[in-house]
């Protein structure tokens, strides 16, 4: 399987950037992974016309195939072991690509929700959407070592 993560803007902070980059950098021994920060929509208009626009450039590097999981303040929320299973999950049942999206500083449009196939949230708490992006590199790495059974996970 083929894991995607796909974000809106570039991470500004070194060291963010430093952190996302060691996950990815982890994260290959284990999967197919492309990581892609899109350019961001302007402003001037509305949060929602922003969120539509984003939503509108994500939908238009979709496949019918592809398995959609947003990354939304609304979606389920897992530990980390019931993370790895339902990524474990995902990789025996949902197809060949799996694409993580974190959306903009507004969230995602209506028009997205209803392609994704899950929503997951990464805590009750809002995080920025660039630390988000670093969050959720160390937990998809996290799932991984949970599934091969290797000791990064210590619980």
């Amino acid at each position: 399987m083929k894991i995607s993560i796909w974000s809106i803007g570039k991470t500004n902070e070194p060291y963010l950037q430093t952190g996302i980059e060691k996950y990815l950098l982890r994260l290959k021994h284990y999967t197919k992974l492309q990581y892609e920060e899109f350019k961001d929509i302007k402003q001037g208009q509305t949060a929602d016309e922003t969120k539509k626009r984003e939503s509108e450039l994500f939908m238009s590097k979709l496949k019918k195939e592809d398995v959609v999981i947003l990354l939304d303040e609304q979606g389920k929320q897992y530990d980390s072991k019931g993370f790895a299973d339902f990524i474990e999950q995902q990789t025996i049942h949902a197809g060949k690509h799996m694409v993580f999206i974190v959306g903009g500083a507004f969230g995602h449009h209506d028009i997205l929700k209803k392609r994704a196939d899950h929503l997951l949230s990464l805590s009750k708490m809002t995080f920025s959407h660039q630390m988000v992006r670093l969050f959720f590199a160390e937990q998809l790495y996290r799932a991984y070592t949970i599934i091969k059974n290797e000791k990064y996970h210590n619980t």
